[in-house]
């Protein structure tokens, strides 16, 4: 198998440095300047949701502008902290253990899905009470705009030769410098297009044509399945972690694992939005 591997790889990995430009000892990472573009992306993209008011429940905007603008910072410490929090307990926790310092080596990579996604929710859920304003509103709004961060993530994992792909005897497989000599898929752009432009555009549908806004909860649900379907179907050809590998005699992975519990949540979110679309027009 390894020598029919070897010659197929018709690609070769970009030599992208990690690093854009240093200043002095301060390094910019496409890691981190991913984060950043997906942020003020999808920032800007809610901010033209939230404008039309016509997709919200009753015809009206679901928060102030200001509230929207103010919650960017919110949904960055949210997605960062609960992301490495989350990698920290769900992947990494016994080389943390040996190594406490790992912790913030958020520029190395290390950064969990499903940790964001709980931050930036407990982000939500806190700003929306202090605010006075309805959390599925701004549920909605997040989800959304979501898949235009998780791009850019996908891609700077890419760019970073990290989560790779299992091997594979495709001609579009890439020989990663850290994965060993054989060729192997590159997982992180099939998710980059799945979870990224595929989810995106599904939802903006969702929201533009068939304004499922205005059943709060819907696009949130719509974001939690659509992503649990995609990743579970990318780990099938998404290498799993070396310390971790696969559970339960070889057929589940970690990702999978943490993702079954998103396709129930996203059918509940789904299957109740109507209820509270009929609870907010009888007010």
């Amino acid at each position: 198998m390894d020598n029919f591997l070897l010659p197929l790889s018709l690609l070769t990995f970009p030599e992208i440095d990690p690093v854009i430009f240093s200043i002095g000892p301060f390094d910019v990472r496409w890691y981190g300047l991913a984060y950043v573009a997906g942020i003020l992306l999808g920032w800007a993209y809610a901010r033209e949701l939230q404008k039309r008011s016509h997709l919200w429940p009753n015809n009206q905007q679901a928060m102030k502008m200001i509230d929207l603008d103010d919650f960017v910072l919110w949904a960055a410490i949210g997605i960062v902290a609960g992301g490495r929090i989350g990698y920290i307990l769900f992947y990494d926790f016994a080389s943390i253990l040996e190594n406490p310092a790992r912790i913030i080596e958020v520029w190395n990579g290390g950064m969990s899905f499903h940790g964001g996604v709980l931050g930036t929710v407990v982000a939500m859920m806190l700003f929306a009470y202090l605010r006075k304003f309805s959390v599925w509103s701004l549920f909605d709004i997040v989800c959304a705009a979501a898949p235009v961060g998780i791009f850019f993530g996908r891609i700077a994992n890419f760019i970073n030769g990290e989560l790779w792909g299992r091997l594979s005897a495709a001609p579009w497989a890439f020989v990663f410098p850290e994965g060993g000599p054989f060729p192997r898929h590159p997982s992180q752009l099939y998710e980059a297009l799945l979870e990224g432009v595929v989810l995106f555009l599904i939802l903006m549908v969702l929201c533009l044509v068939f304004k499922k806004l205005k059943q709060p909860g819907f696009i949130a649900g719509a974001f939690i399945f659509g992503y649990g379907c995609a990743r579970i179907f990318v780990e099938f050809f998404r290498e799993p972690d070396a310390h971790i590998g696969f559970l339960f005699g070889g057929w589940f992975t970690m990702g999978m694992l943490l993702s079954v519990p998103l396709l129930a949540i996203g059918v509940w979110g789904m299957l109740t939005a109507s209820s509270r679309e009929k609870m907010i027009k009888s007010e």
